[in-house]
């Protein structure tokens, strides 16, 4: 069995991509959920590829700063989120595959990978910068 979506899963994507998500209810969780639901139907660099514009997409639909926007965090969990799916047990959904891999919960296990000041440099915001601390496991889909 492969990782799935279930319908609230397609409902949340829809939904995120019409702008009916708003800044407020857009919490890690979410983005979490949303890498999840790319990474189930897509391999890692057309996740990332679609990730990149839907975040960019929200930001000007809801007038977030442009400067929100972090690439290096982006790609960085689109590679964790590919790695937990890549070591843990098929899930139906993105709330199972999150129940399992708690860990992901947490927002600052980047800095496990990367030192604050790389990870929050104007460098790293712009472009994708590699790990200072510990290398970032990467899996594809077989």
């Amino acid at each position: 069995m492969r990782h799935s979506l279930s319908p609230d899963d397609r409902r949340f994507s829809d939904d995120f991509a019409s702008g009916r998500i708003e800044p407020a209810a857009f919490d890690h969780r979410a983005h979490i959920r949303l890498a999840y639901i790319l990474l189930a139907e897509h391999d890692t660099e057309t996740a990332l590829t679609s990730m990149r514009d839907a975040l960019q997409a929200f930001i000007r639909h809801h007038n977030v700063p442009v400067a929100k926007y972090h690439e290096t965090l982006t790609r960085a969990w689109i590679l964790a989120v590919r790695h937990f799916m890549a070591t843990s047990p098929a899930a139906a959904s993105a709330a199972e595959f999150i129940a399992h891999n708690p860990r992901m919960l947490d927002a600052k296990i980047m800095l496990t990978h990367y030192s604050a000041e790389v990870l929050f440099s104007p460098e790293a915001r712009a472009r994708f910068v590699e790990p200072d601390l510990e290398k970032i496991p990467r899996h594809e889909v077989s």
